[in-house]
């Protein structure tokens, strides 16, 4: 498929994926700003994609106590998912929660 296709974005999110359930946090943020910027690059800033790869590099932010980097990502997130699928879409859905947990669980 070569270096610039969307699936190579997807499998770096998946390796990233790996990584992070394994604790190798830094081994996983280098791959999913790769993908992030990737996304954004081939598919538009407002792609679903790229709404996916904030929430999951916020995810990891989130996981690692790093609230005030992982909100802004969490917003820029639900932003694209709510215009681009809908506010009752599944992705959409799991964004919002992500965001409510870490408000709710990590206030000032």
């Amino acid at each position: 498929l070569g270096d610039e296709h969307p699936s190579v974005a997807t499998s770096l999110n998946n390796l990233a994926g790996l990584y992070k359930s394994q604790g190798r946090y830094s081994d996983a943020e280098p791959l999913l700003i790769e993908a992030l910027a990737m996304r954004k690059r081939l598919l538009g800033d407002e792609h679903p994609d790229v709404a996916t790869s904030l929430n999951n590099l916020a995810a990891l932010y989130d996981s690692q106590g790093r609230y005030s980097d992982a909100e802004p990502l969490y917003i820029e997130a639900l932003e694209i998912a709510e215009k681009r699928l809908g506010a009752n879409h599944p992705k959409t859905i799991t964004v919002r929660e992500n965001l409510e947990d870490l408000r709710r669980n990590h206030q000032p």
